[in-house]
């Protein structure tokens, strides 16, 4: 498609320039007539930006080189010098800043050699040198543009690769945690009550399905962009962890309604990684879960009855603290006589 491109318009404009050639000697009596010299200097100087995407700094020269001899030659400026500013223009889109300032610097000395045989030589430095200067701006403005949308490009797919690793992590952790506690109280059963036992096992198949099947749409979902959990299946993870051996309370203030999709995804991951927290480090304790809906945020708090004590920030805590600014709330922890989590999100 480009190369069709740059056929067509290095043909549009060697049919523009050999068209008004004839012409330019009415509106520049001091020039010479263009001749068949200078209709071929015209079409070559045009002609070779068919090749101005392989060969930028090959068609910048001989466009130039074409050009400049035929403004040595004597004839009138015309549509001709379109053809530098094109190539000009490319070879700053395909180079590097420094070795298309290079070249272009070269093409203006060229191109402005022909002033060396006239008599307007300052008056003629503007104007000429304004056919390289100007597409190079433009250009360079191009380029700064296109590298910002790709920086930004990259940064878009950086924040996805976290998205879903937050999300496996989130889901995976969670239900890792309840099956290790799950398998601890098995063994410790086993030889005394297996009855008992054989209940613990029962729950760790039903939490490794239910992780697996989690774990299955959180995918699905990942490749739609859309939030998969929120506060409304909030009884069915607390269930999970009250099956787990950690008895967890449920405490909800306020009118209970729907939240942005983000920020209820936000708030259930909050929820789901403090009760995982509870299960990996509190040891027997009970947890509270608190949800404050207020006029125009939500409030969540996590505690837990463990020891508490000094703490140090890991990717679960750290992954929370980065979903909740993410949607413009705040986060907060606290290891003093237990733990606590709280949230506050926009509603």
């Amino acid at each position: 498609m480009s190369r069709a491109f740059d056929a067509v318009l290095a043909a549009a404009l060697t049919g523009l320039s050999l068209a008004v050639a004839g012409q330019l000697g009415h509106v520049q009596p001091a020039a010479d007539p263009v001749d068949a010299v200078g209709y071929v200097l015209t079409a070559i100087a045009c002609l070779v930006l068919v090749v101005r995407r392989r060969f930028p700094a090959a068609t910048l020269a001989v466009s130039a080189v074409a050009v400049s001899s035929y403004l040595i030659a004597g004839y009138p400026y015309g549509p001709v010098l379109i053809a530098v500013a094109i190539a000009t223009y490319t070879v700053v889109l395909r180079y590097p800043v420094r070795r298309a300032v290079l070249i272009s610097g070269a093409a203006m000395l060229v191109l402005l050699g022909h002033l060396l045989f006239s008599e307007s030589l300052l008056p003629g430095l503007l104007p000429g040198s304004a056919w390289i200067v100007v597409p190079f701006a433009v250009g360079t403005a191009v380029k700064l543009n296109r590298q910002a949308a790709a920086a930004e490009a990259q940064r878009a797919a950086d924040d996805e690769r976290l998205r879903v690793a937050q999300e496996v992590h989130d889901v995976v952790g969670h239900g890792l945690a309840a099956i290790t506690m799950q398998a601890d109280i098995a063994l410790h059963l086993l030889p005394t009550k297996p009855s008992q036992a054989e209940a613990a096992l029962t729950a760790i198949s039903a939490t490794s399905r239910e992780a697996l099947d989690e774990l299955r749409a959180t995918l699905e979902i990942l490749r739609d962009r859309a939030p998969l959990a929120g506060l409304a299946r909030l009884d069915v993870l607390t269930a999970r962890i009250a099956a787990s051996g950690t008895p967890v309370r449920t405490v909800v203030t306020g009118e209970a309604r729907p939240l942005p999709r983000a920020v209820d995804l936000v708030a259930y991951r909050v929820v789901q990684e403090s009760l995982t927290n509870v299960l990996r480090h509190a040891g027997p304790a009970t947890a509270t879960v608190r949800v404050g809906y207020g006029a125009d945020a939500v409030e969540i708090e996590v505690t837990d009855t463990g020891p508490g004590g000094p703490f140090t920030e890991g990717h679960g805590i750290a992954g929370m603290r980065e979903r909740v600014t993410s949607v413009g709330g705040r986060f907060s922890v606290d290891g003093s006589g237990g733990f606590r989590v709280v949230a506050v999100l926009p509603a």
